[in-house]
C-alpha cells in the first residue's frame, strides 16, 4: 500500500463509528504506517485462518456464551490461540517494539497484552461473542461475556482465566505504591481506546529511546484513527517545537484550543501558542 493509501484508511477508522471499526485490521494498518513496505496479505490470511479455527472449535459443542456454556467457550479460545496457534506474552523481550506490531506479532506469536487482546477479541467476535478489552493500569486483559455472567481472560498468560484477588496481585506487583484494584479498572475501553493503548506503547518506547521523530509518526497515527482526542494535538505540538517543526506545531495547538473543553485547557493551550509564536518571530 501506498503512503497515501495507509493514510486515507486510517482516516477513514478515525471518520467511522466505534462499533464499525476492526480492532485486528486496524492494527494491521497501524504496522504498514510504520513500515510502508509491508506486505498484509499473509497476516489477513492468518486473521481468516483464526477465524477458521474458532468456527471449528465452537461447533464441537455448539458453543455459545451463555452462563452454563461461559467456561467452555474460554477454554475454546485459549485453546484456538494459545494452543492451536501458540500465542504468548514476550515476557522476556518485553519492551521489544515488536510486541506492538501486529505484523511482527503474528509472525513471531509474541506480543505485548493489547496486542494478543485484540488477536483475541478478533477471534471470538468471528462467532459474535461478546468481549471487549478493560481500563486495567499496565496490563491488558478482556472481558468476556455470557448471559449474566462474565470471565476475564488474560491473553498475556495463555488467556488464563484471571480473579478479583489475582488482578490485585498483579496491580500490586507491576506498582511502587499501594495502588488498589479500583471500579474504573474494570471499565469496558472502546475499539478506539484500545488502538491508542496499543500506539502509545510504540509512542512511550520511542520517547524513552530518545527516537522523537519515530515519536511523532506513532501520533500521527493517532491523531488518523482518534482526531477528535484533544490531548492528542497537545502532545503532537510540543513533540514537533522539539522536532523544530514550529508550523506543524502551531497547527497541532491550534486544533488543541479548538478542541479543549475547559478553560485549563483553553489557557494551557493559548500559553503554548504565545511561546511557540515567540520562536517563530
Amino acid at each position: 500500500m501506498t503512503k497515501a493509501a495507509i493514510d486515507e484508511a486510517l482516516r477513514a477508522i478515525g471518520e467511522s463509528a466505534d462499533e464499525a471499526i476492526d480492532l485486528a485490521e486496524a492494527a494491521l494498518l497501524c504496522a504498514a504506517h510504520e513500515q510502508r513496505d509491508l506486505d498484509l496479505a499473509p497476516s489477513r490470511y492468518h486473521l481468516q485462518m483464526i477465524a477458521g479455527e474458532m468456527k471449528r472449535a465452537a461447533a464441537l459443542d455448539a458453543l455459545q456464551p451463555s452462563d452454563e456454556k461461559l467456561d467452555a467457550c474460554c477454554d475454546a479460545l485459549r485453546y484456538v490461540m494459545a494452543e492451536k496457534f501458540s500465542y504468548r506474552g514476550d515476557d522476556e523481550n518485553y519492551d521489544d517494539l515488536r510486541n506492538a506490531d501486529m505484523v511482527a506479532v503474528i509472525q513471531r506469536r509474541r506480543g505485548l497484552p493489547v496486542a494478543l487482546s485484540i488477536l483475541y477479541m478478533h477471534a471470538a467476535r468471528t462467532l459474535g461473542w461478546r468481549i471487549e478489552g478493560l481500563n486495567f493500569p499496565g496490563h491488558f486483559v478482556i472481558r468476556l461475556y455470557g448471559d449474566r455472567q462474565a470471565a476475564i481472560l488474560d491473553p498475556f498468560a495463555g488467556g488464563t482465566t484471571r480473579s478479583i484477588q489475582d488482578l490485585r496481585q498483579l496491580l500490586k506487583a507491576q506498582s511502587t505504591d499501594k495502588t488498589e484494584v479500583k471500579p474504573e479498572h474494570f471499565a469496558a475501553l472502546d475499539n478506539r481506546q484500545v488502538l491508542m493503548r496499543l500506539q502509545n506503547n510504540i509512542k512511550v518506547r520511542r520517547i524513552q529511546e530518545g527516537d522523537l521523530k519515530g515519536a511523532e509518526r506513532a501520533l500521527q497515527r493517532m491523531l488518523l484513527i482518534a482526531p477528535g482526542y484533544a490531548e492528542l494535538w497537545r502532545e503532537s505540538g510540543i513533540l514537533n517545537a522539539r522536532l523544530e517543526n514550529l508550523l506543524a506545531a502551531r497547527r497541532a495547538l491550534t486544533r488543541y484550543l479548538e478542541l479543549a473543553e475547559s478553560d485549563q485547557q483553553r489557557q494551557r493551550a493559548a500559553r503554548l501558542l504565545q511561546e511557540l509564536g515567540q520562536q517563530l518571530h
